[in-house]
Order: C-alpha cells, then sequence, then structure tokens
C-alpha cells in the first residue's frame, strides 16, 4: 500500500511539474527583437524570417546593407513581412511579400508568391538605377511605384536595423525569444534554405547539426539567419566568434567558439 500510494504521489508531482511547465512556455509571447544604437524593433519570428531572406539575397547578390534596408521597409509596408496571397482596391493581383502585380510584368502569381523570387526580382529592378545616391523611400518607390510613396519613409528604422543584423555588420543584435522545440530540425533541410538564399557555402550537416565555414560580416549575417529561422526550423542554439546564441536562455551569451565558423544545432525530439 505505502509503495503504491508513494508511486502515486511520484506520478502526481511529475504531471504538476509538467503541467506547470507547459503553462508557462504559452506564457511566453514569441519575438524577435532587433537592436542597433538606442533603437529596438520587434518583429514576430515569421516575419524575422523573412527579414533574413530578403537579407540573406541582397549578400548574395553582392548588394550593400543599404539595399537591404530598402527591401526589408518596403516589405513591412507592402505586407508587414508577410507571404499574402491577397491584394488590395489598388492592386487586386498584387500577391507576396512585395505585393508585385503579374499585370505589371513581376512574373507569375506563382514565382511572386515564392519569397526568393520576389526578393530577387525586387533587387534586379532596384539595381537598374542608383539607388545608393538616393533617400530610401524615393528608391522604394521608385520600384514599387507605390500609390502611396511616402509611407516607406515610415519603416526605415526598423529596416535600417534589420539590414544591420542580418548583412553582418551589426553582430549579436538580432535575438529571438522563443518557445521549447515543438519538433526535431531537419539540418538537412536548413541547409538547402540556407544555400538557397545565400548561394554556395561551405557547409557540413551532422545528426542534428549544421557547421558553416564563414567569418566577419558573412559569419554574422549566417548566424543571424538562423535565429531569425529558430522557431520554424527548430533550431535551439547558434554560436559564431566568441558567442552563443542559446533558445533557452533567451539570450546571446559569451562562450568558446571560432571566428571561422558558424554552428547551428537543432532539436532532436520535441521538449
Amino acid at each position: 500500500m505505502a509503495i503504491v500510494l508513494g508511486a502515486g504521489v511520484v506520478t502526481g508531482g511529475v504531471y504538476a511539474a509538467s503541467r506547470f511547465l507547459n503553462q508557462e512556455q504559452t506564457l511566453v509571447r514569441e519575438r524577435c527583437t532587433a537592436v542597433v544604437g538606442p533603437d529596438q524593433h520587434q518583429l514576430d519570428p515569421d516575419q524575422a524570417a523573412n527579414a533574413a531572406l530578403i537579407a540573406a539575397v541582397a549578400v548574395k547578390r553582392g548588394m550593400p546593407a543599404r539595399a537591404a534596408t530598402i527591401g526589408i521597409a518596403t516589405a513591412v509596408q507592402e505586407s508587414k513581412l508577410r507571404n499574402i496571397d491577397y491584394g488590395d482596391q489598388a492592386g487586386p493581383d498584387s500577391r507576396g511579400l512585395f505585393q508585385q502585380r503579374p499585370s505589371q510584368g513581376w512574373g507569375t502569381q506563382a514565382q511572386i508568391m515564392d519569397p526568393l523570387y520576389a526578393a530577387n526580382r525586387f533587387y534586379q529592378e532596384l539595381e537598374s538605377f542608383d539607388y545608393r545616391t538616393m533617400p530610401i523611400t524615393e528608391a522604394a518607390q521608385k520600384v514599387q511605384r507605390s500609390a502611396f510613396p511616402e509611407a516607406y519613409a515610415d519603416h526605415e528604422p526598423e529596416g535600417r536595423a534589420y539590414a544591420s543584423a542580418l548583412t553582418g555588420y551589426s553582430p549579436a543584435a538580432l535575438n529571438c525569444i522563443l518557445r521549447r522545440p515543438t519538433a526535431a530540425g531537419d539540418p538537412a533541410a536548413s541547409a538547402a534554405r540556407l544555400t538557397a538564399a545565400y548561394g554556395t557555402l561551405p557547409v557540413t550537416t551532422g545528426a542534428h547539426s549544421l557547421t558553416v565555414t564563414a567569418s566577419g560580416t558573412k559569419g554574422w549575417s549566417v548566424a543571424q539567419w538562423a535565429v531569425a529561422n529558430a522557431a520554424d526550423q527548430q533550431i535551439v542554439s547558434v554560436s559564431h566568434s566568441g558567442l552563443l546564441w542559446n533558445r533557452a536562455e533567451h539570450q546571446w551569451v559569451p562562450a568558446s567558439t571560432k571566428s571561422s565558423r558558424v554552428v547551428i544545432t537543432f532539436a532532436d525530439a520535441a521538449s
């Protein structure tokens, strides 16, 4: 009888602890923050992942951080950095991150709904003129031909903050506060997404990890791309150049990590 009662107490205790931890996780408000200087700007994890893609494509194309600023600020205005499948009265066939229109020659609807295609197509147009010497809102308007040309200026500060972090010019400036992983990660699938965005990179995949040989701004761009994609890709840590982003601690912490590589670690199961 005593053994049975003891087992019941233990089982009840485990259940109560598990329930408490699950309730604690539901209270975590998932968000990503870019901090550059005195400015802080928050996005939801899915928005941050799209910003990371836009920045990565700029890096792949050899464009400066200013191009990524224009791209991110434009997508915030046009779609709130979400890959939406509808337009508005002014552009009923507008679609995707940049609300590009098949009727205006941006591509087919299927192409425009592919964020990778949409970002490359945006930059293709941006590269057709000297955007470097233009105010950001004017460059965005020259590409988009919007009915509200001044609206892009409202999003310059957050565009600049996320671009600076995600192109690697502001190390460890992007942090995401996330709940525990809900499934095992897939290093091979993440490697495919990474190379699709950045182009060919020296990548080694392990059972639960991904190592990218990269340093300088490219290294920090890849590291912060991984943090921005941690929620969807079940990433639990990212290490680079003496720092480690730890999902459990919700922050970057000092660590013995190399400046020549980025190590991305994935959950091996749901927590």
